[in-house]
């Protein structure tokens, strides 16, 4: 081989290089919150006005159904405050009308909230001498251990304000004092919020047990700062619980020892070490990943797939064995496909992300396709995506934790809100109780 030959092979080595990398950096320009897993805040300033939701178009029209009742702020029955409005003079011709008799009353109703007012409650324990000499005090009701002390409802809301509104320890402190005229420390806020979480924290061990326990449980991981650095939140959760932990390690999958039944999760390989169980994977993650595959690369399998996950998952009496095989052939159709592509890279080994995509569907179809055999696993992972949520909104308010103790304590009361929320009590209430 000449010197012209070698140059021509070395300059066909760099452009394949050269066109690799453009595919790779079109790539990453084309995935976005709709096809990827990139939160919506990346879109920036060009993403589309209007959301294309993964759920296939209702036929409905938009706005309240044909027969829907509504519902609008009503008169009550029974007001607590009446005020008469009458006039003793007619307006039209002067005369004295004070002694007439009503003819007929408009009523007119203003719904308001009362000022609030801080109350101060003195207890006494009177001390009387018996006979014998002895002296006997009033007892004094156990939670009251303080010469002066805060009382249930102050308490309940610094926590119902601070971890379920996430407001921060300065603000509330302006807002306790603007609102209900109370001057409270921020060392007595987080002081408060830690006592709450210590009589919560048998009540959130019953809640783990009870999750490892359920027949169906989904989990999920995200990353949390804490002091500065990188720590991980863990959550489990069911329809009706959830549990919160924070580890500085993403593997510490040690607290999910004795798990049972399905466990729902993104494909993280480390969850597959999990024992005794069932695994389901999310299809959201599946539907994002194909719609990726098929606005960028223009795979027509992947088309072929979201439409088959996207109608199954409506049926009412699915086909298993059927579905399955449409399933299959998809998959048989889209590897023929890039088998016929040129090899990517100078091993075998390297394959298109398509192809990786591919391989993944068809070695876990069992787990794709869980929800067609067990109506009781959801067809994705969204509830513990929905779950962590607002954990990653108070990281974006306040940055993150100084210590590790201030971020248990948040989880754990997120956890209990989380939990009291799903099973339809009023937040503040189920606060109220745990102080009572």
């Amino acid at each position: 081989m000449d010197d012209k030959d070698k140059r021509i092979a070395e300059l066909e080595q760099l452009l394949s290089v050269a066109l690799a990398r453009i595919t790779e950096l079109e790539r990453r320009l084309g995935l976005n919150s709709r096809n990827s897993s990139k939160p919506p805040s990346s879109d920036g300033f060009r993403k589309k006005p209007v959301t294309q939701s993964l759920r296939p178009k209702s036929k409905k029209p938009s706005g309240g159904q044909v027969g829907h009742a509504g519902q609008t702020l009503a008169q009550s029955p029974q007001p607590d405050f009446t005020l008469i409005h009458e006039e003793a003079v007619c307006d039209q011709c002067g005369a004295d009308i004070s002694e007439v008799a009503p003819h007929s009353m408009i009523k007119r109703q203003v719904f308001d909230i009362p000022e609030p007012q801080l109350l101060v409650t003195e207890h006494r324990s009177i001390r009387k001498r018996c006979g014998c000499g002895h002296i006997v005090a009033g007892r004094f009701p156990v939670n009251l251990t303080a010469p002066v002390q805060y009382g249930q409802n102050i308490k309940s809301n610094i926590v119902y304000y601070s971890i379920q509104q996430m407001i921060p320890e300065d603000r509330l402190q302006q807002l306790m004092h603007d609102m209900h005229g109370v001057s409270i420390a921020t060392g007595t806020i987080a002081s408060i919020n830690a006592r709450f979480a210590e009589k919560i924290a048998p009540l959130q061990e019953q809640h783990l047990d009870e999750i490892k326990k359920a027949p169906v449980k989904t989990v999920d991981e995200t990353g949390f700062r804490v002091g500065g650095k990188t720590y991980w939140l863990h959550v489990m959760g069911t329809d009706l619980l959830t549990h919160y932990r924070i580890s500085p390690k993403r593997k510490d999958l040690e607290p999910m020892t004795g798990i049972q039944g399905t466990v729902v999760h993104d494909h993280w390989k480390s969850y597959f070490q999990l024992k005794n169980v069932q695994h389901a994977l999310c299809n959201a993650h599946h539907l994002r990943e194909l719609k990726a595959l098929t606005e960028i690369e223009k795979e027509g399998w992947a088309h072929q797939m979201m439409r088959l996950l996207k109608t199954v998952v409506h049926l009412k009496d699915p086909q298993v064995d059927r579905i399955y095989k449409l399933y299959h052939q998809i998959i048989n159709r889209g590897l023929a496909y890039h088998h016929s592509l040129p090899q990517l890279g100078k091993t075998p080994r390297k394959k298109r992300i398509g192809h990786n995509l591919l391989l993944r569907l068809l070695n876990y179809k069992d787990e794709v396709l869980r929800f067609l055999t067990n109506p009781a696993v959801p067809f994705t992972n969204n509830q513990a995506e929905r779950d962590l949520r607002m954990m990653k909104v108070k990281q974006k308010i306040s940055g993150g934790f100084r210590v590790i103790e201030g971020a248990q304590i948040f989880s754990a009361i997120r956890g209990f809100i989380s939990s009291s929320n799903k099973q339809g009590l009023n937040i503040l209430d189920s606060i109220k109780y745990q102080f009572a």
